[in-house]
């Protein structure tokens, strides 16, 4: 197993404290159980544990997404090989990066753009979430992970239109009512000790490319976005200078205001952040994850 870089340790104790830090460090230790996302454009969650009983596949409900499972065990491979997986009815997808789309305050003909889509399971889930019923786009400006977006959209039946493009170059002519920004970032919630070349990848330099490429991504948003519209802020760091730090940079702008993530947070293993946002630490159910909301005045 692979000890935490000194930068990061140092960081992590800094920001959150000994105690908290020892708690981070536990998750990054542990093997994170498979989550599925039922994809009701084709399906309903009854349908999807029919399927699952039949199998023998055990499973548990997650109390702030009713169309999410976790699985008990090494059992994801079995998912994989079953027609609800092949036929685009579940997606698999962490628990964490489920909640992004929750928090839109989505609805019937608006104008979404998820900014950097790929490899697809918010943007399907946000496709699933209004039934198809409004006009979604996509960017990825890499070839490889927009075909794979592609793949995915058409799988799971969604209606998106894909736009293999760097987000930050879309003619500003374009508004939007809700905006997903689920930035490029360091990875900080998702490290696995058991990932030698993970450990390894993991510098001070890739922390500040991805903040650099943050704030370029976020302050676009910021123009694209329709008055009264809402964009929701994501990262699987857990460190605040990609988080609140990000935040409190594009909320110089009056114009912006955070509004409050409305989500059952019972079971969410839950940091000390910014008001009104949501820091989640890594454990065996959850990716280590930040979301934040803001608004257009």
């Amino acid at each position: 197993m692979e000890s935490i870089p000194q930068f990061l340790e140092e960081k992590l104790i800094t920001e959150y404290g000994k105690d908290t830090y020892l708690k981070i460090l536990e998750g990054y230790k542990t093997k994170r159980n498979t989550s599925i996302r039922v994809n009701s454009i084709k399906t309903s969650i009854d349908e999807i544990k029919n399927v699952l009983d039949k199998e023998s596949i055990t499973y548990k409900e997650v109390s702030f997404y009713k169309d999410a499972l976790t699985l008990d065990g090494e059992q994801e491979e079995k998912i994989r090989g079953l027609n609800i997986y092949e036929d685009g009815l579940i997606y698999m997808q962490s628990l964490s990066s489920m909640i992004p789309p929750l928090v839109m305050d989505l609805g019937d003909n608006q104008d979404i753009l998820d900014m950097t889509a790929a490899p697809g399971g918010k943007t399907t889930e946000i496709a699933s979430i209004v039934q198809n019923n409004a006009n979604i786009t996509a960017c990825e400006m890499d070839k490889i992970r927009c075909d794979r977006l592609r793949f995915n959209i058409e799988k799971q039946g969604a209606r998106v239109l894909v736009m293999e493009k760097d987000s930050r170059n879309i003619d500003e002519f374009f508004k939007f009512d809700r905006i997903l920004l689920d930035a490029p970032c360091s990875g900080s919630g998702t490290l696995d000790l058991n990932n030698e070349k993970q450990i390894k990848g993991f510098r001070k330099e890739l922390v500040e490319k991805s903040i650099k490429r943050q704030l370029g991504l976020i302050r676009k948003a910021v123009k694209i976005l329709k008055k009264g519209g809402e964009l929701v802020y994501s990262t699987c760091s857990i460190l605040k200078e990609e988080n609140e730090e990000v935040v409190k940079e594009v909320l110089k702008d009056s114009s912006l205001e955070l509004v409050n993530i409305e989500i059952n947070k019972k079971d969410l293993p839950i940091l000390e952040s910014l008001e009104k946002t949501l820091t989640l630490y890594p454990t065996e159910n959850y990716e280590g994850f930040f979301v934040a909301k803001l608004r257009k005045k």
